[in-house]
């Protein structure tokens, strides 16, 4: 090294490093300005966004990824994957579920229908009561599945409410097919039902049967709907396990059953004469508060005998 090169020579350790705000020309270093550095975090930013959704929906329809309910779809139904759904409000909420307003449509408004979106809630906060009982007879292929339900983990949890939302769409499909009045079941997506809203165009829904003072006229015409109604459960061998004048819907004079996740199977259900027995006292004991005579013991007895039960 010559004198003049060592005169000016600063070791290594004493350099100082370069700090974040030095002066650099980004020709020469390649670092960027800041001006630069904002405009590709913007430009970024903007690449990672979720397109919106047109029509000022809140999503795309979900229909192609769906289980669909039973063919011929109704013709009110829209179906076309370029659909988005809209939110419109709370229907009903529960410790199981909420229920939702869904308006899914094209965007241009040219067709449209509403839908209930019935959705199970997280397992972190979902208490279904009194499940054991009308989880027997259904079984999870695998050991590690039904333990995890026995136990309630959070695993096993969500198995619980994917078997609700099945049991619920399947049972929906099935008694839709046979001409029972039900809702018709549009898709189940996970744990996210959509069902046949049950109401006027503007989003009013039906109301509940236990909301209703019929006159006596009504009134009976509302209770042999209920009875063959109940009938036609008896004789696909089910129960709607939970039956009240809170589960039934009243639309233009007819009734329509709801809430059907605990749908029990009479045969299979070691407590399936009890459940069918329960609802129909149930049931019976609001139409005779009412003025109705009625006799539910004799009722049950040919329900019990419909569904082929001794």
């Amino acid at each position: 090294m010559r004198q003049h090169d060592f005169e000016n020579f600063t070791p290594r350790s004493r350099r100082r490093r370069p700090r974040f705000d030095d002066e650099i020309n980004p020709a020469r270093s390649g670092r960027l300005t800041e001006q630069e550095r904002q405009r590709l975090a913007r430009v970024r930013e903007d690449s990672y966004a979720e397109p919106a959704v047109p029509g000022g929906g809140d999503r795309y329809s979900t229909w192609d990824s769906a289980e669909h309910g039973p063919r011929p779809h109704p013709v009110w139904l829209v179906t076309d994957l370029a659909a988005v759904d809209t939110e419109l409000g709370v229907l009903k909420t529960g410790k199981e579920a909420e229920v939702h307003l869904l308006r899914r449509g094209l965007p241009d408004r040219s067709r449209e229908c509403l839908l209930a979106a019935k959705r199970y809630r997280s397992s972190e906060h979902r208490q279904f009561h009194r499940d054991s009982g009308y989880l027997e007879g259904r079984r999870m292929r695998r050991s590690r599945e039904n333990r995890a339900m026995a136990q309630r983990t959070s695993f096993g949890r969500n198995l619980i409410a994917e078997q609700w939302a099945v049991a619920e769409f399947a049972a929906l499909s099935r008694l839709w097919t046979i001409g029972a009045p039900v809702p018709y079941p549009v898709q189940r997506d996970g744990t996210e039902l959509l069902l046949e809203f049950v109401g006027e165009p503007d989003g009013t829904a039906a109301p509940r049967l236990a909301q209703l003072r019929p006159e006596p006229e009504e009134l009976r015409d509302l209770w042999f709907q209920t009875i063959g109604a109940l009938d036609v459960l008896a004789s696909e061998g089910l129960a709607h396990g939970d039956l009240s004048a809170y589960n039934i819907l009243v639309h233009d004079g007819r009734i329509v059953l709801i809430d059907l996740p605990q749908v029990v199977d009479v045969v299979a259900n070691p407590r399936g004469a009890e459940y069918l027995t329960r609802d129909v006292h149930n049931i019976s004991a609001w139409f005779a508060a009412r003025g109705l005579q009625v006799e539910a013991d004799d009722l049950a007895f040919d329900l019990r005998q419909r569904a082929g039960l001794r």
